[in-house]
């Protein structure tokens, strides 16, 4: 029996590109498959052949409504209260009626939600259909969830709905954290089935993207030691990098770094032969070869990086990179240096250590190992299908 699977995301890559491989694996199953999000994401969403259900405003909208509200800034000073208003409060008084009225129409079967998503599991509860919630890292600190499950309650007595007593809701928490980076003893609310689901790489279902010129975005491996250099899409600061690049590129490396969506390589000022400046490519493509990321600690690079059994130096620069950093120095697999600490001169130190003591390595490639052991985005299609039968 073919179902309609709607996915339930905050409009930003960190969120969307993890869901990624579970909804590839619904359509290859046959199943329909639809995201519901800000119109903003369309091009990203239409790309990967999936239905759009557009809500609500994208995050520039979303962050300045909160700094109206609270004076809060939830990405680069994150608190409690300020990330409960942006995900809990904001987003979903400015997405939730677009998204119910969609989603009524579409008529999902499930609905699968990402860990910071709380309009998916209103939609469910309004449309009492089932739904899923994908963690995309280690488990959210107890506080953050709290402040989020207790602002959103009013969003449903509003509607005349029995709010949700716990975070993660839902049938299932789908899992993709390997348990070597998971706090201890994470485990879902009562009533929620937790569920282990392999993270992967992001990566294109078309051929690998070229620069420009029609060669190979990322070049072939050379002699040194390849390191990533990447602060994802919305951290990838000049001021912040091209310091940092400076000091890396003294190093006997050839280094690999990616500008995000809008960086300019002029931007950088870099006469450095040893670095590769590169666009917004997929995490998959840029990893092969990699001997070492240096970064922000997103959960998409830190999980993806660590699936493939490389170490990293995370230089956190807000929202839940400090979770994981924190759990890449506990797993072995790293070093983490936080504001105060995380100067140029000491990030190459500290990358100099990575790649030189073999225990971080080691440690890396342990979890890489608990990675590939987890269950495939196939298989948790097919299971949450059968459960649905």
């Amino acid at each position: 029996m073919s179902m309609r699977i709607l996915f339930s995301t905050t409009p930003a890559f960190g969120h969307f590109l993890p869901l990624l491989p579970l909804a590839r694996a619904f359509r290859r199953q046959g199943h329909d498959v639809a995201v519901v999000t800000a119109a903003g994401m369309a091009p990203f969403v239409e790309a990967e052949g999936f239905e759009l259900l557009p809500a609500g405003p994208m995050p520039d909208a979303l962050f300045a409504e909160v700094a109206r509200r609270t004076g809060a800034d939830p990405a680069y000073a994150p608190t409690p209260e300020g990330v409960a208003e942006f995900f809990a409060g904001v987003r979903v008084d400015l997405s939730a009626d677009d998204a119910v009225i969609k989603a009524k129409s579409w008529q999902p079967h499930l609905i699968v939600t990402e860990a910071c998503d709380f309009v998916g599991p209103l939609l469910a509860t309004t449309l009492d259909v089932p739904h899923a919630t994908l963690a995309f890292g280690p488990a959210i600190p107890a506080e953050f969830m709290t402040a989020m499950t207790m602002l959103v309650r009013s969003r449903y007595e509003e509607r005349g709905l029995t709010p949700p007593d716990q975070s993660p809701s839902g049938r299932w928490l789908l899992d993709t954290c390997p348990p070597g980076l998971q706090f201890e003893g994470a485990s879902p609310p009562p009533g929620v089935t937790r569920l282990p689901l392999r993270p992967e790489p992001h990566r294109s279902e078309q051929t690998p993207i070229t620069d420009p010129s029609g060669g190979a975005a990322v070049p072939p491996a050379g002699e040194r030691p390849r390191v990533l250099v990447t602060f994802g899409t919305v951290f990838a600061d000049p001021g912040v990098v091209a310091p940092l690049l400076r000091s890396l590129s003294a190093l006997d490396i050839e280094i690999v770094a990616t500008l995000g969506f809008d960086g300019k390589p002029e931007e950088y000022a870099l006469d450095s032969e040893r670095v590769r400046l590169v666009p917004f490519l997929p995490l998959a493509q840029l990893l092969e070869n990699v001997s070492a990321i240096v970064g922000h600690g997103g959960a998409g690079t830190t999980l993806g990086g660590l699936a493939r059994g490389i170490p990293m130096v995370v230089v956190p620069q807000g929202a839940d990179q400090f979770v994981q950093a924190d759990r890449v120095v506990a797993a072995g697999a790293g070093l983490a240096l936080h504001p105060g600490q995380n100067g140029p001169d000491a990030v190459a130190a500290a990358l100099q250590r990575v790649l030189t003591e073999p225990e971080f390595a080691a440690a890396a490639r342990r979890i890489g190992d608990e990675t590939s052991a987890m269950p495939s985005p196939d298989q948790i299609a097919e299971q949450l299908v059968a459960a649905l039968a």
